[in-house]
């Protein structure tokens, strides 16, 4: 008999339980739902709620089955539903009438918020933590190529000259947004819906402050209402989890691209590659792609929750049930491509030789070449069409403005002497570009330094 049936005459039906079932997925928050119990049940007692000796027979008894399930002991029932009630159930068969004193001012809602949340909670430090073993990997890789380099791309044209270094500190700088996403969302959901009831409180006089404490929750949540039907939370925490997968996804594509013949900048393990079951001569960048294609599912984990919530009125609905699969399967998903992604990278060779010869063509000192002008005393404007009109005489001569003659130079303008070859060549270039945030190896080491200084804060 349902633990709820009192008000019905009818069993449910069969489908009718399996469809209303989540203990096969919400039983993954069992650990949280024992903690919940046993710092309700502690209240409880505190409070005089309960007896005291009943509150201490109660936690011995959730302990119990907690060491249980840890060493696989325990099958939890369908016809249950939930986690919630498997764990009252099974804690009724053991100890008692006693366990049935266990939901007094509690309602399945609060319940299920303060366990979901806890969950959650739970797991934010986890994904920061493999983020910033990420970026470990994107430092050590920065600072062994400060001087490689290569070109910068906008449209995937080759544009400017930067350094892979340059690069991996662009990436590091959006999984820094990433984690203080994260430690923001981790700071707005610390309170406790715990003592919410189903929506209004309780006559009972329970204490929500010394809950909310057992739990490692800051406060309680201000309101009973916006405690059991917040996914606020979840919502922000699937958003921060979609950023970071669509950081993963770009990285991902620049990997793929880099990796191809027709760039060959870097090389992949062959350890984090795979073949091809036709063509012996393949080697596939596997991982980067799969990251790629998760990030699709994680966007519908986001996508799913918030069209769950859209038209919800206050408080709790059962469609609140499907908050639960999406968040769990996107902390599945972001919790296996950190790692996997963070050995690719770390693993990969650099080919800064086919990087330089890259450079080398497609122009991108064009600017330099103009700013070369601009410090002779002509407008940028001039300098602009000057350089598009040389860019165009070496498209015809099959040269690049670091081989045209001199002459041809000062056939377009006079103010070009034979120190024009020095100001062109990439690595002058780079190193040039001294200006805050840019590729040069000293701006680099600076960039390098800031996100050092983020990862040991965090150490």
């Amino acid at each position: 008999m349902k633990l709820w049936a009192g008000r019905f005459q009818k069993e449910t039906d069969s489908l009718v339980n399996d469809f209303n079932s989540s203990v096969s997925f919400d039983a993954r928050m069992y650990r949280e739902d024992i903690a919940g119990s046993i710092a309700h049940a502690a209240m409880l007692g505190k409070q005089g709620i309960i007896e005291e000796h009943e509150a201490e027979k109660i936690i011995d008894g959730l302990k119990a089955i907690l060491a249980d399930i840890d060493a696989g002991g325990v099958e939890f029932s369908d016809d249950n539903e939930d986690i919630h009630m498997n764990m009252e159930v099974m804690l009724t068969n053991r100890i008692g009438d006693t366990g049935k004193r266990l939901h007094t001012a509690r309602s399945r809602n609060d319940q299920v918020a303060v366990d979901f949340r806890l969950y959650v909670k739970k797991q934010i430090p986890v994904i920061i933590g493999m983020i910033l073993d990420l970026e470990k990997v994107l430092l050590k890789k920065a600072e062994a190529n400060l001087e490689t380099v290569m070109p910068g791309y906008t449209h995937l044209q080759r544009a400017q000259p930067t350094t892979f270094a340059h690069y991996m500190m662009a990436y590091a700088n959006m999984l820094k947004r990433d984690v203080t996403r994260f430690e923001d969302c981790l700071e707005r959901m610390d309170e406790c819906p715990l003592g919410a009831g189903a929506l209004a409180t309780s006559t009972y006089p329970v204490d929500r402050f010394q809950t909310a404490g057992a739990l490692g929750f800051r406060k309680p949540v201000d309101n009973s209402m916006d405690a059991v039907s917040d996914r606020d939370y979840a919502i922000e925490f699937l958003s921060a989890c979609s950023l970071l997968m669509m950081h993963l996804s770009r990285f991902s594509e620049e990997l793929i691209l880099w990796c191809s013949w027709e760039f060959k900048f870097v090389e992949l393990d062959d350890a984090y590659s795979t073949g091809s079951s036709i063509m012996p001569q393949k080697k596939n960048p596997d991982v980067a792609e799969l990251v790629r294609g998760k990030t699709g599912r994680v966007y519908g984990s986001l996508i799913t929750l918030l069209t769950v919530m859209k038209g919800l009125p206050l408080a709790y609905n059962k469609d609140m049930q499907e908050d639960k699969e999406c968040v769990f399967d996107a902390i599945d998903t972001v919790e296996m491509c950190l790692p996997v992604f963070a050995a690719m990278l770390d693993t990969l060779t650099v080919r800064p030789k086919n990087m330089a010869r890259a450079a080398s063509g497609g122009f991108i000192n064009a600017t330099d070449c103009a700013d070369y002008l601009v410090r002779k005393g002509m407008p940028f404007r001039d300098a602009y069409m000057i350089v598009g009109r040389l860019v165009n005489m070496c498209i015809k001569s099959g040269d690049t403005l670091d081989t045209l003659p001199l002459k041809d130079f000062q056939s377009v303008s006079g103010a070009f002497g034979p120190d024009v070859y020095q100001a062109l060549e990439l690595k002058t270039c780079v190193g040039g570009r001294k200006v805050y945030g840019g590729p040069s190896p000293e701006s680099v080491k600076m960039q390098i330094e800031n996100i050092q200084k983020f990862v040991d804060a965090r150490a």
